[in-house]
């Protein structure tokens, strides 16, 4: 739904409505101006980009990378654009490079960066607190407590950028992210465009340039320390002053669930740089204070830096996510009862590939072959759990092809020669991959690169990438084909097999392990969860064909249930009709429904 249009229908300048944050930030954008936006999808910050693409005031993209991303909003702000660029956590270490110096070009149109940080690893590789950035950076910070403060700090960060010609990083968290509260939606705003201007001194950083630059960093740092004395959303919630607190983002929420009205709250939504003399002021009006923050000491380092002794880490894990149930054994010495457990067994879910999900034939045959399998991430980094145990590392966006051309030049220098297959997703080699696949060709390695190309960007909800021929938008576009980019770089043995067919898959994985040079094989099959994609008939199993020898089990197919008496059957409304589990079985037990046997 398009909240603008909700709004007009009605006739209402303003209307309420339940939004999670990353929803709020959508709509803030739109509401404040923005023309432009651009991201990589990422949990917990895909749903952002999602909910500006039906926007027709707004241009939005699913850029190639992050970095990407950010360059090209980067490019747009000085185009005269408000603009809003999304990521998640570890998405803000691939735009790095840009991000730093744009601290030094400064802006033209406002630009607001959104980091969505993953406290508890829910869907990332690690876990990694943002608010560092903007001290690290040099740029101004917001930290929005709720959808409402999500949707203004927008508004407030565009302004911000404008006035102090700055990037403004927001950063939010998994639970501000995707947990909802009533926003109250206002109509759009226009503001001027702001002209471009050539100014090469401003936007060019070379070593002379960049050096008086940095000048204008400090000054601008100066003027944001006074800024952040009178920024609205910072408060103080005085109330009884035994026991002060100092807060921000979810974090506040926790307080105020665990201490109500029973305790003074200086909350924090500006958080660098920090309002000194108002923290200050706070201190000297209460007798105890205690940090309360998720994760790093971020806060409480700042503030023992200013001489006043508060109670924070010692108390409060600086790990995984806060809670009010945290808070009220940590500070309360309150015991959080045990849940009471149903006297029921319930059968662990661990995740799992889908059901006709086209990868499991390739990690059947790598764990089939004994391969070591450097990994990626994406819905292949599943390759590592039981049955399929197939995949041996998993670091970051693309680390998998360079990892094996690591792996496979170590060995051969060792002496023992052993291959490593580098396993990568479609979006996955667009984002991260390429370089790697450069470094394997221009270094003479041999290592071997498996490309599965599922069609989407299938882990985080189906997005385009620049293999699928489509944009954010919806609109066509030229499809760059992965084997066309690596015979392009210079890779003279490119396969491209069906995902399906497991006697090929297998074909070609020796081939390429054969092979004396780098080796590229795109196993390519839509998401079976894809839309548009063609209904197959199901398989069922033959009962009195079946010898319970459960090789089928060996794939991790959630359509095959396995029963107490060992015996194994198919879920018609689960299964997919792929045929894999068909051509695992060694005795021809699985048909499709109806007949004809797909083994």
């Amino acid at each position: 739904m398009v909240i603008a249009d909700y709004s007009a229908k009605r006739g209402k300048k303003s209307v309420k409505l339940f939004l999670s944050g990353d929803e709020a930030i959508a709509r803030g954008a739109y509401e404040y101006g923005a023309t432009f936006a651009a991201a990589y999808p990422g949990t917990p910050s895909t749903e952002i980009i999602e909910n500006l693409i039906p926007y027709k005031e707004v241009y939005a993209e699913w850029s190639t990378n992050e970095k990407v991303a950010l360059e090209v909003g980067l490019g747009a702000s000085l185009a005269g654009s408000r603009v809003v660029v999304a990521m998640k956590h570890v998405g803000v270490n691939v735009a790095a490079d840009p991000l730093f110096t744009a601290a030094y070009t400064g802006v033209n149109g406002g630009l607001v960066l959104v980091s969505a940080d993953d406290p508890t690893m829910h869907s990332s590789q690690n876990e990694q607190d943002n608010r560092n950035v903007a001290p690290f950076a040099k740029i101004p910070m917001l930290e929005p407590a709720d959808s409402q403060e999500a949707k203004d700090l927008v508004g407030e960060g565009f302004k911000i950028s404008e006035e102090f010609d700055t990037p403004v990083l927001m950063r939010i968290t998994t639970r501000i992210a995707h947990g909802k509260g009533l926003v109250e939606c206002q109509k759009r705003q226009e503001p001027p465009r702001r002209e471009y201007k050539k100014n090469s001194p401003k936007y060019c950083m070379v070593p002379a340039f960049a050096r008086q630059r940095r000048l204008v960093v400090e000054e601008r740092t100066a003027r944001l320390k006074e800024f952040s004395e009178t920024f609205p959303y910072n408060r103080i919630e005085w109330g009884p002053k035994d026991v002060g607190v100092i807060t921000s983002g979810i974090s506040y929420q926790y307080a105020k669930e665990v201490f109500g009205d029973e305790v003074s709250y200086l909350k924090l939504a500006f958080t660098w740089p920090l309002p000194e003399k108002m923290i200050r002021e706070f201190a000297s009006k209460v007798k105890k204070i205690y940090v309360i923050e998720e994760l790093d000491p971020y806060l409480e380092t700042q503030i023992r830096a200013l001489g006043i002794e508060v109670i924070g880490k010692e108390v409060i894990p600086n790990m995984f996510e806060l809670s009010a149930e945290i808070l009220r054994e940590k500070i309360l010495g309150e015991k959080v009862a045990e849940e009471e457990k149903l006297d029921v067994p319930v059968t662990p879910r661990p995740p799992v590939l889908c059901a006709g999900c086209p990868h499991r034939p390739i990690f059947h045959v790598v764990k089939k072959l004994g391969l070591t399998a450097m990994g990626d991430i994406g819905c292949y980094g599943l390759g590592v759990a039981p049955p399929l145990e197939a995949v041996d590392t998993t670091v970051c966006m693309g680390a998998s092809i360079g990892m094996s051309h690591g792996f496979q030049k170590a060995s051969a220098w060792l002496g023992d020669n052993k291959k490593a297959v580098g396993i990568i997703g479609d979006s996955t080699f667009f984002h991260g991959g390429m370089t790697g696949l450069a470094d394997m060709v221009f270094n003479k390695g041999a290592g071997v690169v498996l490309v599965l190309d599922n069609r989407t960007t299938a882990m985080t909800g189906h997005q385009p990438h620049p293999g699928t021929g489509i944009t954010a938008k919806g609109e066509a576009t030229e499809e760059i084909k992965i084997e066309d980019v690596a015979r392009s770089m210079g890779v003279k043995d490119v396969a491209v097999v069906d995902s399906y067919d497991l006697e090929a898959v297998e074909k070609a994985i020796r081939h390429a392990l054969d092979f004396d040079g780098p080796s590229v094989v795109v196993f390519r099959r839509a998401c079976a969860l894809l839309k548009g994609q063609e209904k197959l008939p199901p398989l069922e199993i033959d009962q009195e064909t079946c010898t319970k020898c459960h090789s089928c089990l060996r794939i991790g197919c959630p359509a095959l249930v396995h029963h107490p008496d060992k015996s194994v059957t198919i879920d018609v409304n689960a299964c997919t009709g792929c045929t894999v589990c068909a051509q695992v079985c060694p005795f021809d037990a699985i048909a499709k429904v109806g007949g004809e046997v797909r083994g």
